[in-house]
């Protein structure tokens, strides 16, 4: 059997989370087992975008196919295309747009390669671990875990019992509580060390916006110390958690 890896993001205009994916894919396909020709292992783990690309996902799918696979496919039902959305949260974008395309991708490449969604990265239990790493080193009273948000109903729940079991409050860019209005009940509450901890893969244009917000922030409330975690950014420990979610 032969296996290949396509490592999802949702896509950006800017073009750090690209890098930042293409990074990750070389760390992941590190993990690829030794069997396999290191010239070649390059061909086993590609990156795609849901959006922001000058294809629709289900098209990038199939032309990664091609390239993971080429002409050497073993037999019917032998080659396995794995897809691991690198999503936090299980929003619409993880449950109903990606399934979809993924759909379409299978029924256009046909029985001679199964492809396979594997759980969405925020689903990972380990994945607090690596907030916590990114927390460690800084001094705060109180942290806020901020992410984007969804539309879809209930899927912040995950968002809510990670901060829970971090010690933290939530946030949220896309909808309430926003920054804002976490920070003034805090303040409201007497704390004056503050934290914030973007619950994003890259660093971007919204984490920029972010940190916009918190010089806004440091004007509003002078006597107030708010200290800005990074992102999750592209790692070793981050791979091994995909590496991870390909087996489940």
């Amino acid at each position: 059997m032969s296996s290949a890896y396509l490592l999802l993001s949702h896509g950006s205009r800017d073009r750090r989370p690209e890098i930042a994916m293409q990074q990750l894919a070389g760390l992941v396909c590190n993990k690829l087992p030794k069997k396999h020709n290191p010239v070649n292992n390059q061909h086993l783990v590609g990156i795609a975008a849901l959006e922001m690309s000058s294809q629709p996902l289900h098209e990038q799918i199939q032309q990664f196919a091609q390239r993971a696979f080429g002409d050497g496919r073993i037999s019917q039902n032998e080659n396995r295309l794995k897809i691991i959305p690198l999503f936090l949260l299980p929003g619409v974008h993880v449950m109903t747009d990606i399934p979809a395309e993924v759909a379409l991708a299978q029924q256009a490449t046909g029985e001679d390669i199964i492809i396979e969604l594997q759980p969405y990265l925020g689903s990972h239990p380990n994945l607090e671990k690596l907030l916590t790493k990114q927390i460690d080193t800084i001094k705060a009273e109180v942290w806020i875990l901020l992410a984007h948000g969804s539309r879809r109903p209930g899927s912040q729940e995950t968002v809510e019992a990670i901060a829970a079991r971090l010690g933290a409050v939530t946030a949220y860019w896309a909808g309430p509580p926003s920054l804002e209005s976490r920070v003034k009940e805090l303040v409201t509450a007497g704390y004056r060390e503050i934290g914030i901890l973007p619950y994003f893969l890259f660093a971007g244009g919204i984490t920029d916006a972010i940190a916009t917000s918190i010089e806004a922030l440091k004007l509003q409330f002078s006597a107030v110390n708010f200290q800005l975690a990074q992102p999750l950014g592209a790692s070793a420990e981050l791979a091994e958690l995909i590496w991870d979610l390909t087996d489940r």
